[in-house]
């Protein structure tokens, strides 16, 4: 049975693990795909793959989103493509070791991957989406995003940035009809852990998702219309807390005067 087709979707980091399950996932729910990553050989493997068994129109970009010339090419094409309804902002660099033990020009390499190059390909499509009044905004942010402390907290610092991002399109652009997620996954088992230095071998099973569940969770949150979706956690109500608490701050956070245990006693005289 053929799917109707639903655009094209733009997915980067998609030679390999979530990446490569989105650009399956989304081939067979009808969307043709533009797959981005480094690794031309990869890339050219999961098109053939998968034009072969959804029958999709996939094409492939070679390309560093930390190099600015391959950056600008991939918003060219989200400039320029009017077919594109959805943007997956998957690619990433990740880090497990403390600051004290981190390469900070390697800290410098994620930020330009997970918090520029996201940054600039979603300033690249919105306009499009806006003026059409339809498109989705994917963007892979992580666990560590509200958790920092719990591993390299620059990596916990781009995904707390990834976070806060999506907060703000979805506050700018739900009501041009736009959809906009974040994807908060925990420990899953693709080959990202072991380039961030780790290794999934240290880790209890019962903490590691299979990249599969995580991907097919993410969608499953999108179809239920979810901004934040962590797939790991079993209670909706407990992330619903958290950020009724955030909200609750909101009045207060801007105020002409500071909050009382903050006053400095008057001198005695």
């Amino acid at each position: 049975m053929t799917i109707a087709g639903k655009g094209t979707a733009l997915i980067t980091g998609a030679s390999s693990g979530l990446g490569a399950i989105y650009a399956d996932r989304l081939a067979r729910r009808g969307y043709d795909l533009v797959l981005v990553a480094r690794n031309q050989d990869a890339l050219t493997r999961v098109a053939k793959s998968l034009s072969s068994s959804t029958g999709r129109k996939i094409s492939i970009v070679r390309a560093d989103l930390e190099q600015r010339n391959d950056l600008l090419k991939v918003e060219g094409i989200l400039r320029s493509d009017p077919s594109i309804t959805m943007l997956v902002n998957n690619a990433g660099i990740g880090a497990v070791e403390p600051l004290l033990m981190s390469d900070v020009e390697a800290m410098e390499r994620m930020i330009k991957v997970n918090v520029t190059a996201l940054t600039r390909l979603v300033y690249a499509v919105a306009p499009l989406f806006v003026a059409r009044e339809e498109g989705t905004i994917i963007n892979m942010a992580s666990a560590l995003g509200i958790a920092p402390e719990v591993l390299n907290g620059v990596y916990g610092a781009t995904k707390a940035y990834v976070i806060a991002l999506t907060f703000s399109l979805q506050k700018e652009l739900a009501e041009k009809n736009i959809r906009i997620q974040a994807v908060l996954p925990g420990a899953v088992g693709t080959p990202f852990w072991d380039a961030s230095g780790g290794s999934l071998d240290r880790l209890p099973e019962n903490i590691v998702m299979k990249p599969d569940d995580t991907v097919d969770a993410a969608l499953a949150g999108l179809d239920m219309g979810e901004v934040i979706t962590l797939p790991s956690v079993p209670d909706a109500a407990d992330w619903n807390a958290y950020e009724a608490a955030r909200q609750k701050l909101m009045p207060n956070l801007s105020r002409n005067i500071p909050a009382p245990r903050y006053r400095v006693p008057a001198s005695a005289s």
